[in-house]
């Protein structure tokens, strides 16, 4: 049985600013099964290559604004929930970006529903081509 897309393969870029490359980006689903607030949204982990990424490098871009996962803490309104089914875009700031060729993903969200006494956490694995 084939899983269910959590990455959208062809969303994998560089991304740049004033001519430079300042990182790299990648549409994620949320992995949970309904939407949710992003104040619950507790942690995204990421290790690309066999490298930890810095949490305060990760931006979260949901229906257009930009936030950092810790800005995501106090993220109520409802305009901008982590719809179910939809993809948000996971951008990792990193001088140069990523080189041309196959890279990996190691990843995990870490959410906190309200009404559940524990965390949920959920690994999410890729290998991908830029």
């Amino acid at each position: 049985m084939a899983g269910r897309p959590i990455y959208d393969p062809a969303s994998f870029k560089n991304v740049e600013e004033n001519g430079k490359i300042v990182g790299f980006s990648f549409d994620w689903k949320a992995q949970y099964y309904r939407s949710f607030t992003l104040s619950i949204l507790r942690d995204i982990i990421l290790n690309v290559d066999g490298q930890d990424v810095n949490r305060d490098d990760i931006i979260l871009t949901v229906n257009g604004e930009k936030f950092t996962l810790e800005e995501c803490r106090t993220v109520i309104d409802p305009e901008y929930r982590w719809e179910f089914g939809e993809y948000a875009t996971v951008t990792v700031k990193k001088e140069g970006g990523l080189a041309k060729g196959k890279h990996s993903i190691v990843g995990k969200q870490i959410i906190a529903p309200s009404y559940m006494p524990f965390q949920i956490e959920a690994p999410c694995n890729i290998e991908f081509e830029i």
